[in-house]
């Protein structure tokens, strides 16, 4: 799988006949260089260290736009805010996500994998995507408890 880039999100935007701006690029190339599971509030902030006039509605329809395009996926870990992580360049992965701090783990397991699959078989499903989150205490939090 190839890594997302700023080429791939402005070949979408111009299949789509949307135009091409300069605050939208700037909100795409920081989401890239993003690491990790960013809001929109974050990826704001980090915008606005460049270009003050960036709203925060442009920022939030820009990740709407990525999300929909299917380059961005939008994740809610149960806190109520909704998060973003680049959708190509990566292989699939889980999440662990503690309810105490917030921290989220990525992680990847093939045999949990591999018995998803069998699962599916076995009931004649197909899958086409999924995402599996377990929620609980990180191994800092269960000290602190």
């Amino acid at each position: 799988m190839t890594a997302l880039n700023a080429d791939d999100v402005q070949r979408f935007i111009r299949e789509k006949g949307l135009k091409s701006t300069r605050q939208r690029s700037l909100i795409i190339d920081t989401f890239l260089a993003a690491t990790g599971h960013v809001s929109v509030e974050e990826l704001w902030a980090k915008v606005r260290a460049t270009d003050a006039k960036v709203s925060v509605a442009t920022v939030y329809r820009t990740m709407k736009l990525l999300s929909e395009a299917g380059l961005a996926h939008a994740r809610n870990f149960g806190d109520g805010q909704t998060r973003y992580e680049a959708a190509v360049g990566r292989e699939h992965h889980d999440h662990l996500i503690c309810t105490s701090c917030g921290k989220i783990i990525e992680f990847e397991n093939d045999r949990i994998e591999t018995m998803q699959d069998m699962v599916a078989k076995r009931h004649g499903f197909k899958v086409t995507s999924h995402k599996m989150e377990l929620y609980g205490l990180c191994r800092e939090c269960q000290r602190l408890s």
